[in-house]
């Protein structure tokens, strides 16, 4: 099996960099890391000069267009990326993994699930939330998406959760440690990218998304997933 990791990243080019040497340092499959970055991000010339020095790493790529937000850059993404690869994942950038050879123990978990989702420690939300996840490309081809529609930064993990437990087909990995460095555990500083997405205005309005997507969408999602799996 393949795996494509997609990460969105704004403003934060160093992030970029130490993810990929943590790729280097702990993938032990041709794992491939896929920037998506904004076409108007004040640090674009950051980005690009990351990308003109690993220009010769087959396993890294970088995609710049225009600014989505979080979870429609990966619905953007994630369906090319699916027809290429086994499976698809995310990490934010400021998610580092720690655990040799975490990517061969998503890959085998997802084997063994034939269609399915798994994520491993954080060390904040831990079997919580799947802050960074890994799932079946099948997933994403029998939806059109990675995301519920109309979610933009927040309760994108909550609705990844759901899937996976209305398909009985999740694994959580407490020894595989992905760590999110974020402020909230005081892993990071704040800055701009936070601010903007962790408000009380869009925290309520994703999870009202999120919550009339549970209810009328994912019956809907666990059908055709199980169809497109029969056909």
């Amino acid at each position: 099996m393949s795996l494509t990791i997609l990460v969105p990243t704004r403003g934060r080019p160093a992030n970029l960099a130490r993810l990929w040497q943590a790729f280097v340092d702990t993938c032990v499959e041709p794992t491939r890391l896929v920037a998506l970055v904004d076409n108007d991000d004040p640090e674009l010339r950051g980005y690009q000069d990351v990308a003109d020095r690993l220009r010769d790493e087959p396993f890294f790529r970088m995609g710049i267009g225009p600014r989505l937000r979080l979870g429609p850059t990966l619905n953007d993404a994630a369906p090319k990326w699916a027809t290429r690869s086994d499976a698809v994942g995310f990490m934010g950038d400021d998610h580092l993994p720690r655990t040799v050879g975490w990517d061969g123990r998503y890959l085998a978990a997802l084997e063994r699930l034939g269609t399915g989702l798994v994520y491993g420690n954080d060390r904040i939300q831990g079997a919580a939330l799947p802050t960074q996840v890994a799932m079946t490309s099948d997933i994403i081809r029998a939806t059109g998406r990675m995301v519920p529609a109309g979610l933009v930064h927040l309760w994108i993990d909550n609705a990844w959760l759901a899937l996976g437990h209305a398909l009985d087909a999740i694994t959580y990995l407490p020894d595989v440690v992905v760590e999110h460095l974020h402020p909230i555990a005081g892993r990071a500083e704040w800055d701009a990218g936070y601010a903007e997405a962790n408000t009380d205005e869009r925290s309520d309005a994703d999870r009202a998304v999120f919550e009339q997507w549970q209810t009328n969408d994912l019956p809907r999602w666990v059908q055709q997933i199980k169809e497109y799996e029969r056909g």
